[in-house]
């Protein structure tokens, strides 16, 4: 595979920014900075748009290094909350979907954004990780999971959303386990949204997880909300 062209990355970037800013409204700006608690500025973009920009400003032969390239560049070089949901969105794209090299950058991500919407955003990713790579991934959740980082720890709490008859069980127990007597509000969340979505494919142990664990009333209250 040819090397990346620097000016590559640099074009991606530029044409997700103009995009961006093409898109922008200002009557939107201010009320979406206040409901995020953001000191970041927002253009105006709603997300679902700043994610379908970000793709469409991806050609069919980008090259992942590319793609991680431009996604750390608008990620550390933003200026502006949606150039970071663009930035995430190129990593959800099929060329890097379940790449191992993600992981520097998830990190880095969740570490620098410290909140809620960028973490839940890349449980995704995580999720696609362990799709592709079960036991090195389930390691590394491990290790998130006792991270002193709260967003990382919500990470791993959050890692298996959407697997269905696919989620390891263990590993869930063991994320939820180190962080079951946090008394944070987006721990304790995180982990009966876990809890909740495992239940879709795995009720009757769900019912049993909640019944014999002793959870924060938080978390079982939102596990058991559609039991």
């Amino acid at each position: 595979m040819a090397a990346d062209v620097p000016g590559d990355v640099g074009e991606l970037v530029e044409r997700v920014r103009v995009d961006l800013r093409a898109a922008a409204d200002p009557q939107r700006s201010t009320g979406q900075q206040a409901y995020m608690k953001s000191a970041m500025p927002f253009l105006g973009v709603r997300v679902p748009d700043a994610r379908r920009l970000a793709r469409g400003a991806v050609a069919r032969d980008t090259r992942p290094g590319t793609l991680l390239a431009a996604a750390e560049r608008l990620w550390d070089e933003a200026t502006h909350r949606e150039e970071r949901y663009a930035a995430l969105a190129l990593l959800g794209t099929r060329t890097l979907r379940g790449d191992p090299a993600l992981v520097p950058l998830i990190e880095h991500a969740v570490r620098t954004g410290q909140w809620w919407d960028y973490t839940d955003e890349l449980a995704h990713r995580a999720a696609e990780l362990l799709d592709a790579d079960p036991e090195h991934t389930a390691a590394l959740v491990r290790a998130w999971s006792v991270d002193d980082d709260l967003w990382l720890r919500r990470l791993a709490i959050i890692s298996q959303l959407g697997r269905g008859d696919r989620l390891d069980r263990a590993l869930l127990q063991d994320a939820i386990a180190q962080n079951a007597d946090d008394p944070e509000f987006f721990i304790r969340k995180a982990i009966g949204w876990a809890l909740r979505d495992a239940a879709r494919a795995q009720p009757d142990w769900v019912r049993d997880y909640v019944a014999s664990h002793d959870l924060s009333p938080l978390s079982a209250r939102e596990a058991m909300k559609h039991l």
